[in-house]
């Protein structure tokens, strides 16, 4: 009954509704005029720390499925994942139109410059082919097997945007080691579960 009930489409709609809340709670704390001293820099980390969360719900998603034993639950995993890239994406443009104006060449300086921004472009860079391949489509056009090693790519970016953040915060890193800790169960529990695939693969000759 609860797998039925995860593959309706109004649960889905629900679930991208949701995804959607932190989108729109920025939107009316900006039209109140309530972002700070510093609004542009409270949106651009704002949607950096959605996107990092929405990394970690989406990797957090087959941990569940097993556990729960809701095979259906996969089906969310790619949503999730292309929400994390929504967020990162609006968090990479925050930063070059609002901060930066689009001056390029001073972009291009200060990703070389700090290591904090070298960090979270490449983090950005990988989530890049990631949701452009998730369509049913290209999974088909690449191969499943193919398929599942570019998508492995996500093991590098989820380390890389909390690397990226503890860099960022310098002094009171908290929060940034939180989503480090979490970050670290959920691909020790990949490492783990691969590790045992292989085991009962090679059993099984």
């Amino acid at each position: 009954m609860a797998a039925e009930t995860l593959r309706r489409p109004a649960l889905r709609l629900a679930a991208h509704l949701l995804c959607l809340l932190p989108l729109l709670w920025l939107a009316g704390r900006a039209l109140l005029g309530d972002l700070g001293a510093n609004p542009i820099e409270a949106v651009v980390r704002f949607l950096g720390d959605w996107a990092l969360r929405f990394v970690i719900v989406a990797l957090a998603v087959t941990p569940l499925r097993k556990v729960s034993g809701l095979p259906a639950l996969a089906r969310y995993r790619r949503m999730l994942g292309l929400w994390a890239f929504a967020y990162a994406a609006l968090h990479v443009s925050a930063y070059v139109v609002l901060d930066q104006f689009f001056d390029w060449a001073n972009i291009g300086h200060e990703i070389l410059k700090h290591k904090f921004i070298t960090a979270g472009m490449a983090a950005f860079t990988l989530l890049v082919p990631l949701a452009a391949t998730s369509t049913n489509a290209m999974l088909r056009r690449l191969g499943g097997a193919h398929w599942r090693r570019l998508h492995r790519l996500v093991y590098l970016a989820g380390p890389l945007a909390v690397i990226h953040y503890v860099w960022m915060v310098k002094a009171d890193i908290r929060q940034p080691l939180v989503y480090a800790a979490l970050l670290t169960v959920l691909l020790a529990y990949r490492a783990a579960l691969a590790l045992r695939q292989r085991v009962s693969a090679a059993q099984s000759r």
